[in-house]
């Protein structure tokens, strides 16, 4: 009987270690984010290093600009979305290719932005002008179907 229990506290420990080394991690990864956040959720943490996920705009800078009048366009996202994972490594490179400097705003870590800007759907690619909403487009498209969005935002000036 002792045996067991001196088993049984041996597998308790390890399984104390491990979640504490994950959660260790965890904590790690998230340590000077993007997001200023202490806790990430893992899909974001999974894409910190993901040269696609770097233009990131927070809740506070994207109202106080929308605020001031800027004209700016908005990719909301999800990282938990198939979606949005098939759409980032077209448009982010693509709006990069066009010269339209995209944020990145992550409804994963910033639930308000649903509601805040009429979210309905992930992925979301909104464009703003003088701080108002001219024009979005919702869901997974085909490359020429983003291109010819985004290349519409310079036409319709």
């Amino acid at each position: 009987m002792k045996k067991l229990l001196a088993f049984g506290g041996i597998i308790v420990v390890l399984f104390a270690a491990i979640a504490f080394i994950t959660m260790y991690e965890q904590k790690e990864a998230a340590s000077n984010n993007p997001y200023h956040k202490s806790e990430l959720n893992p899909a974001t943490i999974a894409q910190l290093d993901d040269p696609n996920y770097r233009n990131i705009i927070l809740p506070a800078e994207l109202k106080q600009q929308l605020a001031d009048g800027k004209t700016l366009t908005v990719y909301f996202y999800s990282p938990t979305c198939p979606h949005c994972q098939r759409t980032t490594p077209i448009v982010v490179p693509l709006a990069k290719e066009l010269g339209i400097d995209l944020k990145l705003f992550n409804l994963l870590e910033f639930e308000d932005g649903w509601d805040a800007y009429h979210i309905e759907a992930t992925p979301t690619i909104v464009h703003y002008e003088n701080g108002k909403e001219i024009k979005r487009i919702e869901g997974y498209h085909d490359e020429q179907t983003f291109r010819n969005w985004f290349s519409s935002l310079h036409s319709d000036k």
